[in-house]
């Protein structure tokens, strides 16, 4: 059985950084991609960010490139996201998940088979 567990959300002010974490249970997590994606309150789940399974290759959003360092430690299992300078249209709830298979899309969301419950990220300005 995989786990996702998303940590590290919380309301912040325009101009912050945050870094999200996601600790994952379950055999096989070095050999997987990872993804972040968000949801802002009545918009569709959106990409951020992937990260290969050894951690050599990342992709970004291009509205958010420049702000955000995805990485990930085997070792540990885990998958984090920095953030800086965020901003109030980063509000939303962030998900880290993970991809099917290296066939598979980095951007779209049915290219993801596990999912975290979430955390909220809330950016007042």
């Amino acid at each position: 059985q995989v786990q996702l567990v998303e940590s590290g959300g919380g309301l912040v002010q325009a101009g912050d950084s945050l870094r999200l974490s996601c600790a994952t249970s379950g055999r096989s997590f070095s050999t997987y991609a990872m993804g972040w994606f968000r949801q802002a309150p009545g918009k569709e789940r959106e990409f951020v960010a992937w990260i290969s399974a050894n951690g050599g290759r990342t992709y970004y959003a291009d509205s958010m490139k420049g702000r955000l360092t995805i990485s990930r430690d085997n070792a540990k299992n885990t998958v984090d996201l920095q953030m800086n300078n965020v901003r109030p249209d980063d509000t939303g709830v962030y998900y880290c998940a993970r991809r099917r298979g290296v066939q598979y899309r980095h951007d779209r969301p049915n290219s993801y088979d596990y999912w975290g419950q979430g955390t909220q990220v809330t950016v007042s300005s």
